[in-house]
Parts: C-alpha cells; structure tokens; sequence
C-alpha cells in the first residue's frame, strides 16, 4: 500500500466510492467524471505504479483482473465495452496505480475523446 496514493485509500475502506465489486484481488467501482453512461474503474489491491511496472510476479493478477472485467461487465448487462489502462502522464495517467477504465452504454469512437 502507498499512503498517498488514493486508489490504495479506496481498496483500505479509507475513502468510501460507489463500489459494484469487490474482492481478494480488486476493487471496482464508479468513475467520479464519467465518460460513458457506465464508466468503471477497476483497481489491484496490490498497490502497483503502472502496467509498465508489473513484473512476471503479476502475470496471474494480470489475468484476473481481465477475466473480472468480463464477469463484472457480464454482470452489469454491457454486451458492449471498452477496456482502456493509460500509462505515463503523457498517455493521461493521472493516478499512479494500476488500474483499467471500463466504458460502455454508449457507441464508441475512435479515436476517443
């Protein structure tokens, strides 16, 4: 856990938010700024930077964390959605713990934005 980081404050209980899941591995929960009619975000436990920071050790964290995704989105009734991890400030990172963007109720564009 990183004291400062507010993914890791959220998976403590510290800050509360909108939670649609959770367990061993994971927290997700509503985006505060949505960018979709459901906007998700999905969070390890594990307090890692970015997914250019993730090592072999987390393959298996790695695989779970998709695999929950399409079970959560499942779930939720989004037979269609996007999937989106930014890594660096300069990809849009703005909080330095891993952590994927799950978009749907809309008709995506691409390029987004």
């Amino acid at each position: 856990m990183n004291e400062n980081c507010i993914f890791c404050k959220i998976v403590q209980g510290e800050v509360k938010t909108q939670k649609v899941h959770e367990d061993e591995d994971l927290v997700a929960f509503k985006d505060l700024n949505p960018q979709a009619p459901t906007h998700l975000l999905v969070v390890p436990k594990k307090h890692i930077p970015s997914l250019a920071k993730c090592g072999k050790e987390d393959e298996a964290l790695l695989g779970r964390l998709q695999a929950s995704i399409a079970s959560i989105s499942e779930k939720l009734g989004l037979g269609s959605y996007r999937v989106v991890t930014n890594v660096g400030r300069q990809a849009g990172q703005s909080v330095e713990h891993l952590h994927y963007h799950v978009l749907g109720g809309r008709r995506m564009t691409w390029p987004p934005g």
